[in-house]
Order: structure tokens, then C-alpha cells, then sequence
């Protein structure tokens, strides 16, 4: 085990559990609007902070935003967990994050992208997606299972 395998699964492990948190905060696991560990509490509540963030774009798009960015998460952050298609999903959670971040500057401000780290995740999964092998993921499992056979 070196650093680079501890660092790709730490971080692999960091951005899915946080994109499942906040999918979980959206649909009321974290407790009820207004509880000490909600931030959104339901959709409704986490449907408002997005049309807020997207208050650019034409209301008709607002919750199809909210949607997508919701299955988005969900999907990338399974992938990232269980280390299968990581690149991938890090370049997918990469967009995903800068898209966020662009949406936060226009509608809310830059402070809210630096607090939140919002950059920071973008950043850290364009280098998880460069990285070449990733350990303890079902895609080197796949690679050394193809290798094997190959030979």
C-alpha cells in the first residue's frame, strides 16, 4: 500500500459519501427541515436552495436541475464507492462540482463556492480521474482479472 492508493480511496471515499449525504439530506434522512443535522430536511426545502443557485436559468428548467443534479450525484457517488468506471465518474463528479460552483458564483456569490470547498472537490476528482490504477476498486479488479487471462 502506498500513498497514492491510500489517496485515490480516501478521496473516492470522501466525494461519494458526500454526495450521499446531501441526496440522503434532500429526501429527509438527516431528520426533518429545521433539525440540528438537516440542512434541507426534504426536497421541498433542498428544491428552493436549488432554484436559488440556478436562479439564472428559465424556470421551467429549475427542478429538472434539481433532478438531474440529484441522479447525478446518486450515480457517481455508487461508482465511486464501489470503484467501478472511476475515471469515469471522478470526471463526470469533476463537471458536476464545477458546474455547482459556476451556478453558486453567479446566483449566490464566490464566498459560498470557497466555504463550501466546492472548488476544491472539483479539483480533487480531475486528479482522481487522472490517476492511472486505482487499489481496492472493482476496475483493477477487472484490469488484473483481464491481465491474468491474457496470458
Amino acid at each position: 500500500m502506498n500513498i497514492t492508493s491510500i489517496g485515490q480511496l480516501w478521496l473516492r471515499l470522501a466525494v461519494s459519501s458526500a454526495f450521499l449525504s446531501a441526496v440522503a439530506d434532500r429526501l429527509g434522512f438527516w431528520g426533518k427541515p429545521g433539525s440540528p443535522d438537516a440542512t434541507w430536511g426534504d426536497w421541498e426545502q433542498f428544491l428552493h436552495y436549488s432554484n436559488q443557485v440556478n436562479s439564472f436559468a428559465p424556470e421551467f428548467l429549475r427542478e429538472f436541475l434539481a433532478r438531474a443534479a440529484t441522479a447525478l450525484e446518486l450515480v457517481l457517488a455508487l461508482l465511486l464507492l464501489v470503484g467501478y468506471r472511476i475515471k469515469w465518474a471522478a470526471y463526470g463528479s469533476a463537471v458536476l462540482l464545477a458546474l455547482f460552483a459556476i451556478a453558486m458564483t453567479i446566483s449566490i456569490g464566490i464566498k459560498s463556492t470557497l466555504d463550501y470547498s466546492v472548488w476544491i472537490g472539483a479539483a480533487g476528482c480531475l486528479l482522481l480521474g487522472a490517476v492511472k490504477s486505482h487499489a481496492y476498486s472493482i476496475d483493477n479488479y477487472l484490469t488484473k482479472t483481464k491481465s491474468s487471462a491474457g496470458q
